[in-house]
């Protein structure tokens, strides 16, 4: 795929960018990333970026999630992080990050520490070294997640750690930190999991006694003072489940309330002092799996004949395993030799499949997305035991349903941890409406692992990671993984659902324009009349561009520069100088149609200037070369929204803004254009959305202008497209502005129904007509409407939007409305929607934000799906729309769209 442009920092209106899992994205990331200013998500998870972070990432003052995990970067973690005030997520876990933790002071005016509203600090697996500062946490902090584990980080733990107290996990293992545990940290009484394994620390072991919520600890392989007694938290602490001190110098006699704190799982306090007789109770924890005692003082054990191995007790290593012919079995040096856990079939009655089909649990052969969810500190030991895999195997299979996700089963298969000591469950998901899914589906499954949507069961903590696989079906012979199919969605997505232009560099602008002043001058003295483009045309402000900037802007006319191509030839972006993007229109060498179109769209569109229609910059006539340079519309055609391709949602409130702006934009060329023009082709292919969604009407190759006695009507060869021509025009060749409108009626029709005009040799305007009943409720019209068209909102004033665009297509002009009605009544029907005027017509894309309500914890299952299946094309996850849009306007994201859905991508 390549680096990720630096163009992506002229889409300032952009609110969420996700490229997660795309390994061909490389290359450093660009400092223009600071120039999305809106963002409020950027999730780069498992991509391929190297090199520093740039510090221009400060710049993005709206950001709530930050997740660059799973990288190449290196270099320190910028101070400038500290300016994101409304951070609350803070992912930079898995890369090759040095130098030490910044925090303010004197010298640099921010860090970490003024994250203030940050709930996550994951900063593991890197090479971050040097002492924590003590100034980095702060007793106003909301954090609830340290995450410091496996870096190269020295010194003591900072007393300061004890003043957060809504702090509920905290991994500081594998670092290299000294000295005292600071005694202030049972402070911290909402801690559920700690783990200080595997450092350096000294002094006495921590007392714990006050974290009642406590259920993992983890001080392993540390170097803290013998002591004759056994802290007391051990047996006090009764939300327990995991205890590990192993190699800790403990030493004494375990009490017996240990093990019989109820939910009590794993002890493991193996290579310590423990002395004396081990009496594990007549009733321990009906949950107990693990007792390792092994290489510690014990010469007797009390339940020695009652011993069975439903608790797996380890006891090699102690004086009582050395006594003469002691063949108990908890001396022995053995492993866990059980089966490895796989999810078993429904007594299936064949046991294969053909080709490369898989055959599911439920017997279905197909192809199933497989990949590995990675749990980092689960409350069990063994990976043979059926109940708990059984458990996580009901929840994913529950949270799949309750999401209206298609799928059929799954099947979890080899659990097994790794070099980390991290369990690795491998995951087939198999589908349940076809033999593979489509990438729709692929992409709902993976985001709802990359947001943490999905909540495991508690025994497998909720830290994880999923890494997917590559999706291969016996269709992908090039085996597009799904890698591909999100940074092409994603990118696609990105590109059009973004605000495209930077403020215009002004001074820079005129002097420009200053020199271009003699090329103008002179720029028709190779026009031939008598060739096809007819006389010199007469031009009001279009700039002139030579052959050589066109080539320059568009970076020669690269293949990557193109983004589209018609009738009249190619379609290029190109950057001018200034830094504002263009689309220049290049026409064919030889097109028989290009001529008077060229002529045509220069002349008239220089003349008209209004907001609802696309804006020319300038054009090329030199070196045989004829090309139109218009301004770039971002998000591209009403045609590729309506039909999935550009995968933006359009609900009911949208549709109308779209048909009032593309009203207005058709009314001003009738009414005040100098001369008054008929466009004559439109149709929703030559309709384009701004960043704001806001319609511009454009390509004005087939118009003609209306002056002196053509004012009422002209006579002219019929051209047009089918399925939008009015057929009065057809039949009659008397062109008039009612045939704009006839046109626009079917556009209004297309707008509620997502069809093309002509569909299986149906009508769309036949079709609507005679499925209309007004007796009935939105006209008993639901089975023609597109589906998704109300599924956040009630579509208030349908039946007048219906009754409009039936009177746009009556079959006589005189029967039509005038496009100066139109936009009356469309005004209308807005107000009684309860949209006013000032919100149709707003001009920033803040106009589709409903609230300012501030998002949840990304482990809070319930919002995260609102948030992130609130950016997947609705139409296809009908069940949990409603709430999903509703959960969007909440938060503040209606137009978040950041990670969306490519035309290009394979179904």
């Amino acid at each position: 795929m390549g680096k990720l442009p630096g163009d992506i920092g002229q889409f300032t209106e952009l609110r969420v960018l996700d490229l997660s899992y795309n390994k061909d994205l490389t290359g450093s990331l660009t400092p223009q990333i600071g120039n999305l200013k809106n963002l409020k998500k950027l999730s780069l998870i498992g991509c391929g970026f190297t090199g520093a972070i740039p510090a221009a990432i400060g710049n993005l003052e709206n950001l709530f999630s930050l997740s660059l995990n799973s990288n190449g970067f290196t270099g320190p973690i910028p101070a400038s992080i500290g300016y994101l005030s409304k951070l609350r997520w803070l992912d930079l876990t898995d890369n090759k990050l040095t130098g030490s933790i910044p925090v303010s002071n004197e010298i640099t005016p921010t860090g970490l520490d003024k994250l203030t509203k940050a709930e996550h600090f994951h900063l593991s697996d890197n090479e971050l070294s040097g002492d924590i500062p003590l100034g980095l946490f702060k007793s106003n902090m909301t954090l609830i997640h340290v995450l410091l584990q496996n870096n190269k980080l020295t010194g003591a733990i900072p007393s300061s750690l004890g003043l957060v107290t809504s702090l509920q996990v905290v991994q500081l293992d594998r670092n290299s930190f000294s000295g005292n545990v600071p005694s202030n940290i049972n402070r911290l009484i909402n801690l559920t999991q700690m783990s200080l394994a595997n450092n350096q620390l000294t002094g006495p072991i921590p007392n714990l006694t006050d974290m009642n919520l406590l259920n993992y600890i983890d001080l392993s392989n540390n170097i803290f003072d013998q002591s004759d007694a056994i802290p007391p938290w051990f047996s006090s602490l009764q939300a327990l489940r995991i205890i590990k001190m192993h190699k800790t110098n403990l030493e004494g006699e375990l009490p017996v309330a240990l093990f019989s704190i109820p939910r009590l799982q794993i002890v493991d306090l193996s290579n310590n002092w423990i002395t004396r007789t081990l009496n594990i109770g007549s009733y321990p924890s009906t949950q107990l799996q693990l007792v390792d005692l092994r290489n510690n003082q014990i010469t007797d054990f009390d339940q020695r004949s009652q011993y069975n191995n439903s608790i797996g007790l380890r006891l090699a290593g102690n004086p009582i395993c050395g006594e003469s012919g002691v063949v108990d079995e908890f001396c022995s040096i053995t492993k866990d030799t059980g089966t490895s856990y796989s999810t078993p079939c429904n007594n299936c009655v064949t046991s294969s499949c053909d080709s490369s089909l898989i055959l599911s649990p439920n017997c279905q052969c197909a192809y199933p997305y497989r990949g590995s969810i990675i749990f980092k500190y689960p409350s069990f030991s063994s990976l043979t035991n059926p109940t708990i895999f059984m458990s996580l195997h009901d929840s994913l299979m529950e949270f799949f349903h309750k999401a209206s996700f298609p799928v059929d089963s799954v099947a979890l298969k080899n659990p097994t941890r790794n070099v980390d000591d991290y369990l690795v469950v491998n995951l087939e998901i198999f589908p349940s409406r076809a033999q593979s899914f489509n990438t729709t589906e692929i992409l709902w499954i993976t985001f709802a692992f990359v947001n943490y949507t999905f909540t495991p069961p508690e025994v497998f903590n909720y830290i994880y990671y999923f890494i997917p696989n590559p999706y291969e079906t016996g269709n992908n012979k090039d085996k597009a993984s799904n890698t591909g199919i999100i940074i092409g969605s994603t990118v696609g997505g990105c590109v059009v659902m973004v605000l495209l232009v930077l403020a215009g560099f002004y001074t820079f602008y005129w002097k420009e324009k200053a020199k271009r002043a003699p090329q103008q001058s002179h720029s028709f003295e190779l026009w031939d009349p008598s060739d096809t483009c007819g006389d010199v045309p007469q031009l009001k402000g279009a700039r002139f561009f030579t052959f050589e900037e066109l080539h320059r802007y568009t970076n020669n006319f690269s293949e990557f520069n193109n983004i589209g191509k018609g009738g009249y030839g190619m379609v290029y972006k190109g950057s001018l100088p200034n830094g504002k993007l263009v689309a220049i229109k290049r026409a064919r060498k030889g097109s028989s149609q290009g001529g008077l179109e060229f002529k045509t769209e220069i002349e008239l569109l220089s003349r008209v200037h209004h907001k609802n229609v696309v804006n020319l910059i300038g054009f090329c006539f030199d070196q045989g070369e004829q090309m139109l340079v218009y301004e770039y519309i971002v998000n591209g055609t009403l045609k590729d929204s309506l039909s999935g391709r550009s995968g933006i949602w359009l609900d009911w409130t949208r549709r109308l803004k779209i048909a009032l702006g593309a009203a207005r934009g058709l009314q001003y060329l009738h009414d005040h254009a100098d001369p008054p023009i008929i466009h004559r082709d439109v149709k929703t292919n030559n309709i384009l959305l701004d960043e704001r969604l806001d319609a511009k009407v454009a390509d004005f190759g087939l118009s003609r202008p209306l002056s002196g006695a053509n004012t009422t009507h002209i006579t002219t060869e019929v051209k047009g497209t089918m399925g939008y021509m009015d057929p009065e025009y057809y039949l009659t060749q008397q062109l008039t502005e009612k045939s704009d409108t006839y046109s626009f009626g079917v556009v209004m029709l297309e707008l509620i129904t997502a069809r093309n005009p002509i569909d299986n040799g149906k009508y769309i305007v036949k079709e609507v007509k005679e499925s209309m009943n007004k007796n009935k409720e939105l006209y008993d019209l639901q089975k023609v409407l597109d589906p998704t068209i109300g599924l956040t909102s009630p579509l208030k004033g349908f039946e007048r939007f219906i009754d409009l665009a039936c009177r746009c297509v009556e079959e006589t002009q005189i029967q039509r409305p005038t496009m100066s009605e139109v936009v009356k009544e469309l005004e209308s029907i807005m107000e009684l929607a309860g949209i006013n005027r000032m919100e149709s017509s707003s001009s920033t894309s803040a106009s589709y934000e409903r609230g300012s309500k501030d998002y949840s914890s990304p482990y809070d299952s319930d919002s995260l799906l609102s948030y992130s299946l609130g950016s997947l094309p609705t139409k296809l996850h009908p069940k949990n729309l409603q709430k999903a849009g509703q959960a969007e306007r909440d938060e503040g994201v209606e137009e978040q769209a950041g990670c969306l859905w490519s035309d290009r991508l394979p179904q």
